[in-house]
């Protein structure tokens, strides 16, 4: 009696009262997304700011990868596979209430690969699972993404993106029906035979995991997707043409900001805002006979003063002083910092709680730590 009781309340907790007594059920699924990475290529940004949760414009990079997953109606929950620095992500999204969708914590007792780090979290899960590489910004249609796997009847579908050069990732060849036929791992010239690569992207059936070990390091691209191509399971691919990039280093974190504010990504902000002009929080404080050239964007409780110029694409962030005469462009600069008088600054990625002294020059695109305290007149 007591497992029935168990069983109806699951059935009960994905239907809908209608009028008249009937009962319309709802099919509810999970999402992953795999969070656990270091980002060692992100240092010294992501030495206490994992990479999930580093600034894009004003919200945390993770918010955009959920608000791709909220596409999908069906999607309850959302499950964050945690390893490095977890507290510090929960402290940013806490039970979700600010993403509008259910965030569940799994943190993995040590480093299990992709592969493990999906077994690990989708225990108990016996639906359909998407999931979603954590250093991977897109507009993918993730419901077009279940429609072919479900028509396929696929036990797994991977998102492909074309790239200009995939030698610098792992091709991924598929057959003329649209199933994958192999990876060939940062291909040679010889060796390619097509543009399209792993985009970080999947919709999984749980009743494949069982050949992940437990509690190692798995790959799922080295040896999950194998195994199904040897045992001639239905696994296919879907092409998304769309907006994608791995915003895994300085370069990338960069190019992001300069895309969205050039329009190839419209998320968060850019959704709505007018990119042909300065983007400014109402809770900044602008001084008269300040500069603003677009695209830029200055964020709450940011304060320019007299005479400072913000050229285009610099990003601003929360309580970032700009003083007297200071001219910053081509900038992204985290919450909290200070750009001296007069101090020029054209290029880096600029950390928290940093302070750029009078009269220095940056005009490099180094990227500088958290709590960094340069000297008047240091030139970088």
């Amino acid at each position: 009696m007591r497992a029935m009781v168990r069983l109806f309340g699951r059935f009960m907790s994905t239907a809908a009262i209608l009028p008249f007594g009937r009962v319309r059920w709802k099919f509810v699924m999970k999402a992953i997304l795999l969070a656990g990475g270091k980002g060692t290529r992100l240092r010294p940004l992501t030495l206490h700011t994992p990479k999930p949760v580093v600034p894009i414009f004003d919200r945390a990079f993770l918010h955009y990868q959920i608000d791709q997953l909220k596409q999908v109606a069906e999607i309850d929950e959302v499950i964050l596979s945690l390893n490095y620095q977890p507290r510090r992500i929960e402290d940013v999204f806490g039970d979700g209430t600010g993403t509008g969708v259910r965030l569940r914590y799994v943190v993995e007792p040590a480093p299990l690969g992709t592969g493990g780090a999906i077994r690990y979290a989708a225990q108990n899960v016996t639906d359909t699972i998407v999931v979603f590489n954590g250093d991977v910004m897109t507009n993918v249609d993730v419901n077009a993404v279940l429609t072919l796997h479900r028509e396929r009847k696929a036990k797994a579908t991977i998102v492909l993106t074309p790239v200009d050069n995939p030698t610098a990732y792992g091709l991924v060849e598929t057959e003329s029906d649209g199933r994958v036929r192999r990876f060939v791992e940062k291909p040679n010239s010889e060796e390619i035979t097509g543009n399209t690569i792993n985009a970080g992207i999947y919709v999984l059936e749980p009743d494949t995991f069982a050949r992940i070990p437990k509690d190692v390091s798995y790959s799922i691209e080295r040896a999950y997707f194998p195994s199904l191509i040897e045992k001639q399971e239905m696994f296919v691919a879907y092409i998304d043409r769309g907006y994608w990039i791995d915003i895994g280093t300085p370069e990338k974190y960069i190019q992001v900001h300069h895309d969205m504010f050039d329009g190839k990504f419209a998320g968060g902000i850019f959704a709505t805002a007018d990119r042909t002009k300065p983007i400014v929080s109402p809770d900044a404080r602008i001084e008269d006979g300040v500069t603003l050239v677009a695209p830029c964007f200055i964020d709450a409780g940011a304060h320019i003063k007299t005479g400072a110029r913000i050229g285009p694409y610099s990003v601003l962030g929360r309580s970032v002083l700009v003083e007297e005469a200071a001219d910053v462009e081509n900038t992204i600069v985290w919450p909290n910092t200070r750009i001296g008088q007069s101090a020029v600054v054209h290029g880096p990625i600029i950390g928290r709680n940093c302070h750029i002294g009078r009269n220095a020059v940056l005009k490099s695109t180094s990227v500088i730590g958290d709590k960094t305290q340069l000297t008047d007149y240091t030139t970088l």
